[in-house]
């Protein structure tokens, strides 16, 4: 081997760098252990909201050693704990827990604002159309809307005074446009505003003190995908991402200025509301509705009703009424937190506005922030406007910081612009000589609405209170300093999971991992003797490699990921196989150690990168449609590929040559294995028909299955809501899905057992296309009322609470996949196979300049994956394990087309060169001959993998389990596939083309 000294030094300074990389990560595990002890000791768990406060306690920490050193190198190299955060490798969501959301930014309501809310039919219904459209398309929401305004604009233009010519986008856009023009702006506007939401929900997270988020833009569709491994108050975290952030400051009317208004209201409102029946009310809670009477009572200053007439009185709007204001307050009423949308439709009916007297006419009834631990909220009636355009906005906020007051509690201290200061000054001077109150209004939500005691307030200070904890208070402070979001972001796919799930995931993971390495080092010696043991020293420097990588690169690790580096710890004794097959048959031709180890290596070569180029090509497609998990798996596998080719062909050759140089003798094989395989002649062409009919009855039983039984799809491909629970003791799948499938639950539901008996993956679309953190707290709270007679002795708070790093019993993980995001999914799985199995063939044609051969592996691949497909359709309803054809099963069968592709190759390349070496013997005997002359080769690779993959399927974990199935299927089924299909296939149209030379 030329260039000796360069290998050594290449693989030395590859060898430290990667250590030096490793480092971080144990340095940075080490900084927030400390953090995490440190958080434990200063919060007891006597403490409310332990758990919250310690997560609160552990950001406050590291944020505030961020910029020490905290890692010195021989004395020379500091660095502080974000340089060291920065370099370390992260722990994916299914191994520390966490969230993963992908956001989709509300295109429509940006169109709507940059139209200024017009009502122009022909706008209002495109945007409609467009809506329904989204469903089943694969546009962005804006080509739609551009598609469906096309369809029905006749004379209408987009540069119309009612659409988009208006005073805010006057200067770029004129009325003597056209459609293209204006289209063209458009586009333009809607990229900044969801570029502008990226910034607001980048800083957002900053001020979360999650360590290494992850934030990405997903094309130009609108969708912003957001990662926060080891984010423990979930909830916390969704608000953050959803809460728009409208800070408004508007004067407060008095409440008992509405009293009267109420009655009035009430009265007009009797003919227009379908109510209960008197009786109806007294059966079913006389308490309630003379409690209520007195309430009314109280706000009218009429306590003469009795009870005998409550019964007999139907008041849509005062029986809703749970306590009155206070006499020169803001607040109007008390009303459950359940009814608060028909009050509000109520109240804002026609027919009850045209109560209101000229001076109120433009009031707006808000409800405020309900207080912990009550089911009542606040009525206000807030001082409007025609334009409904409040006197302040939180766009002149330029700082907010928690702070304390009076009393102790919680608050945010907000600091205005100049411009702020000014309307502030005068806002406040005219409250306090008014006597009256300023709302602060977030979101549509009274915050708090404080009168003003001493006077005008210069200099743009303010605060807000609230009853706030100190996590809330952190959180309204973090999302008014980083701005409000330019539309309302909807979450379309979520997954959580929670601490105790993600430590399962990683003491499984390395369990299959150190099996499988040491199966693999075994196997290695067992079978090559102390050559074995030169190949084990690079697998070891390879999955050092691998990890320096991962960590240089700032990759996160996930579970699959794992699973990618074991795979490739079996993969990569594939070339160190090929080459020692190829050393032991030039010994076997007489020639002396060191020329056999030479032309070994060398004629190995080309088949090595044709059968990694080929599995990389599949792992490189993989990347680009993959997403999370799926894209960390695609990512170690590319980077295991390149790092066993390096090992294999320059570290065990630098090996062996050392040993041999020394006077050493290597056999490259032991006494047991020595005549394994060898002089083999098996005539598969002649069991060619056989095969044909064996794989043309299972791909027939696989055609019938998929169109009669079709596919266990998992909510990744047709939308829904996935939840993993697990219980103290096991229970009945089936029992479960009848009582969650009841019309009081989701009417309709499925649970299955999840790996052991005790735990169900429960899936329903009920509400599939709502979302909102109140929608899924709704579902979560009827998920717990199904399952409650089978959670013995646990609560709503228990079972939901993903922030416990030692729950074993209920909520551990949820998954949601809206159907528009499902379908896109679904198209990209299709893309991602179809493209690999074109990129494949263009490489096999560009390398063997056949497109026979190009045939013969793509139909080997497609009978590998319908097989697949066909066993998980046969199985799944009867298997132990999930067997979901979700993300990852596509990842699966992307990853049996390599591993299938990579077989046939080594056959075809062997084939190339017995044609080229052997011109005198027919094609027939050719084949046969490279087929029995690679079957040492082909067997033991396959062994070695199934035997890796085996170990990651019994002790990897349920996750990944019907991945791995899939896996094993394909690789067995890869395997005689390169035998006795695309070999054979490819045999015969060779014939088929020179029989009809021939005859021409």
């Amino acid at each position: 081997m030329q260039n000796k000294g360069v290998v050594k030094l290449f693989a030395l300074l590859f060898g430290l760098v990667s250590i030096y990389q490793l480092s971080f990560t144990f340095k940075a595990s080490q900084v927030e252990s400390e953090a995490e002890a440190h958080a434990i000791e200063t919060i007891a768990e006597t403490e409310e909201d332990f758990r919250a406060k310690r997560s609160q306690e552990e950001a406050n920490y590291l944020n505030a050693i961020s910029k020490d050193t905290v890692y010195s190198i021989l004395g020379v190299l500091d660095y502080t704990y974000d340089e060291v955060k920065d370099n370390a490798m992260n722990l994916g969501l299914d191994l520390k827990g966490g969230i993963n959301v992908i956001l989709q930014v509300s295109v429509k309501d940006i169109l709507k604002g940059l139209a200024n809310n017009t009502q122009d039919p022909v706008f209002n219904t495109a945007l409609e159309n467009a809506s329904e459209v989204q469903k089943n398309s694969q546009n962005t929401y804006l080509e739609d809307f551009f598609i469906e305004f096309d369809k029905i604009k006749g004379d209408t233009k987009l540069a119309s005074p009612d659409i988009f010519y208006t005073k805010e986008l006057d200067g770029e856009i004129d009325g003597s446009m056209s459609d293209d023009e204006v289209k063209t702006i458009i586009q333009r506007k809607i990229d900044e505003s969801v570029v502008s939401a990226f910034e607001v929900l980048r800083k957002r997270i900053d001020g979360l003190g999650v360590t290494s988020p992850n934030i990405q833009r997903l094309g130009n569709s609108g969708r912003i995908l957001i990662e926060l491994p080891g984010a423990k108050d979930i909830e916390r975290a969704e608000r953050n991402f959803t809460t728009m952030a409208q800070l408004q400051f508007w004067d407060a009317y008095r409440g008992d200025l509405f009293f009267n208004f109420l009655g009035q209201a009430n009265e007009a409102l009797k003919p227009l509301v379908e109510v209960e029946t008197a009786t109806d009310l007294a059966e079913s809670n006389d308490t309630e509705d003379a409690t209520a009477q007195d309430t009314v009572d109280e706000l009218l200053g009429d306590a003469t009703t009795d009870s005998t007439e409550v019964a007999s009185t139907v008041n849509p709007l005062l029986d809703l009424i749970r306590g009155p204001g206070y006499q020169g307050g803001p607040i109007i009423a008390k009303f459950e937190l359940k009814d608060k949308e028909k009050v509000l439709e109520y109240l804002n009916k026609r027919e009850v506005r045209s109560l209101l007297p000229a001076e109120q006419r433009f009031a707006k009834f808000v409800f405020g922030k309900p207080d912990k631990n009550s089911e009542l909220v606040d009525l206000y009636a807030l001082v409007g406007n025609r334009d409904d355009i409040p006197q302040l906005s939180g766009a002149v906020v330029t700082d907010a910081r928690v702070s304390y007051g009076l009393t102790g509690r919680p608050e945010v201290s907000m600091q205005m612009n100049s411009k702020g200061a000014k309307i502030w000054e005068k806002m406040t001077g005219e409250a306090f000589s008014k006597g009256s109150q300023i709302a602060i209004v977030l979101d549509n939500v009274v915050y708090s609405a404080p009168g003003v005691t001493s006077g005008p307030i210069a200099g743009g200070n303010s605060s807000i209170s609230g009853d706030f904890s100190v996590a809330e208070a952190s959180d309204l402070a973090n999302v008014l300093r980083a701005g409000k979001l330019p539309a309302s972001a909807d979450i379309i796919s979520s997954e959580v999971v929670g601490p105790s799930l993600g430590q399962e995931a990683i003491d499984s993971g390395t369990m299959s991992f150190i099996i499988a390495l040491i199966v693999v080092l075994l196997w290695m010696i067992f079978y090559y003797g102390k050559a074995g043991g030169m190949a084990d020293i690079a697998m070891a420097l390879n999955i050092l490699l691998i990890f320096g990588i991962l960590s240089g690169l700032g990759a996160v690790l996930t579970l699959p990921g794992i699973a990618g580096i074991v795979l490739t710890i079996g993969m990569s004794v594939d070339a160190n196989v090929l080459i020692f097959e190829r050393i032991r048959e030039e010994l076997a031709k007489g020639k002396g150690q060191k020329e056999a180890i030479a032309d070994g290596f060398g004629n190995a070569l080309s088949s090595i990168l044709d059968a990694n180029i080929t599995t990389g090509l599949t792992a490189l497609i993989l990347f680009i449609f993959g997403t999370g998990p799926i894209k960390g798996f695609a990512t170690t596998l590319l980077i295991g590929i390149g790092t066993s080719l390096f090992t294999a062909i320059f570290i065990t050759r630098l090996l062996i040559d050392w040993y041999v140089n020394r006077g050493g003798k290597l056999t490259f094989s032991t006494a047991i294995t020595k005549n394994l395989f060898r002089n083999i002649n098996i005539d598969f062409l002649k069991k060619r028909k056989m095969a044909f009919i064996i794989s043309g009855t299972i791909i027939a039983l696989s055609l019938g299955s998929l169109f009669t039984n079709g596919l266990d799809q998992g909510v990744d491909f047709v939308g829904g809501r996935t939840y993993l629970v697990r219980f103290a003791n096991d229970v009945s799948a089936s029992e479960i899905t009848g009582a969650l499938s009841s019309p009081d639950v989701f009417g309709s539901a499925d649970a299955k057992t999840f790996g052991a008996s005790n735990q169900l993956k429960v899936t329903t679309k009920y509400k599939v296309n709502e979302s909102g953190i109140e929608v899924d707290e709704e579902i979560k709270e009827k998920l717990f009322s199904g399952l409650q007679p089978y959670l013995e002795g646990v609560n709503y708070e228990q079972f939901v609470d993903l922030s416990n790093e030692n729950k074993q019993v209920g909520l551990m993980e949820s998954y949601k996949v809206s159907p528009t995001i499902a379908d896109d999914i679904k198209q990209a799985s299709v893309w991602a196979v179809l493209g690999s199995l074109i990129v494949v063939f263009l490489y096999i044609l560009i390398r063997f300049k056949r497109w026979q051969y190009s045939l013969g592996a793509v139909a080997a691949v497609f009978h590998d994956v319908l097989i697949v497909l066909g066993i998980f359709s046969l199985t799944y309803k009867f298997m132990p394990f999930n067997m979901e054809i979700n993300q990852a099963f596509i990842a699966a069968v992307l990853t049996v087309i390599g591993y299938s592709l990579n077989d046939t190759v080594v056959v075809f390349d062997r084939i190339r060169e017995f044609f080229n070496e052997h011109t005198s013997w027919k094609f027939f005997r050719v084949v046969n001959e490279s087929l029995s002359s690679t079957l040492s080769r082909t067997l033991n690779t396959s062994l070695t993998t199934l035997v890796v993959l085996l170990a990651i399927f019994i002790f990897g974990g349920d996750s990944i389990r019907g991945f791995m199935f899939a896996l094993i299927v394909g690789v067995i089924v890869g395997t005689y596939s390169s035998l006795f299909i695309a070999t054979p296939i490819m045999y015969n149209t060779v014939q088929k083309l020179d029989d009809k030379k021939k005859k021409d």
